[in-house]
């Protein structure tokens, strides 16, 4: 707490006028080209990584980059929250991109890997069900990021189950087919400070460098198929 109080003396002093005039402009309304969903991990730092601004994404954070399926109500099976972010991002915000972003070390995944049922707190052990399939997947593609430790592989996987989530809600279905949104997969690597993009040619998430610029733009598909050999 002491750390954010500073920070913001810190930063009234040095940076508020700098930021004056963006806040001046973002006050009167925003268009953020990306809906960001990430985890809540306090490590998962976009702003930092991905050298953003204020404005520049709208994000959903929660435990484990989760999104409830959709039922056939056109309802989140789950509490509404990120559905509601979703149809906001969309039909007020009119993102053209939705990331999700995944991470190395994930706390979630771990309590996955060690049994849902273990778990004590029983929000979260709830919240969690929405890795399950995540669980599954990491079980029937055992050759997936094999080098990898497993709940780094189960974390890879869980973005690639969530992309699929998402791609229930009809808005979401509607946008990709009509080619105004494209949804991707990223994977922040703790250690090394890298983020990887899911590239679906090669079915394996590669690092982002300057080389592979235009690939990291390319759409997946909304009939994707994450079941990876």
């Amino acid at each position: 707490m002491k750390n954010l109080v500073h920070g913001i003396i810190h930063f009234q002093k040095t940076k508020r006028p700098g930021y004056q005039d963006l806040f001046a402009q973002l006050a009167l309304g925003q268009t953020p080209n990306t809906l960001f969903i990430a985890c809540s991990d306090s490590r998962v730092a976009a702003n930092v990584f991905a050298s953003t601004e204020p404005g520049d994404m709208f994000v959903i954070r929660n435990v484990g980059n989760m999104i409830p399926m959709c039922g056939l109500n056109g309802l989140s099976c789950a509490d509404e929250s990120e559905g509601a972010a979703i149809e906001f991002a969309l039909n007020k915000l009119n993102v053209e991109h939705i990331i999700i972003c995944g991470h190395s070390e994930c706390g979630a995944m771990d309590a996955l890997m060690n049994g849902r049922e273990k778990i004590k707190s029983p929000n979260l052990k709830e919240w969690l069900r929405h890795g399950e399939d995540s669980l599954l997947a990491l079980e029937s593609n055992s050759n997936f990021a094999k080098g990898l430790p497993q709940h780094n592989r189960l974390s890879q996987l869980n973005v690639l189950q969530q992309i699929q989530h998402i791609q229930t809600y009809p808005i979401v279905q509607e946008r990709i087919k009509s080619g105004k949104l494209r949804v991707h997969g990223w994977w922040f690597e703790l250690a090394q400070a890298k983020v990887h993009f899911f590239d679906p040619k090669s079915m394996i998430f590669q690092e982002i460098t300057e080389e592979r610029i235009n690939e990291v733009f390319q759409p997946l598909p909304i009939d994707f198929n994450t079941q990876i050999k």
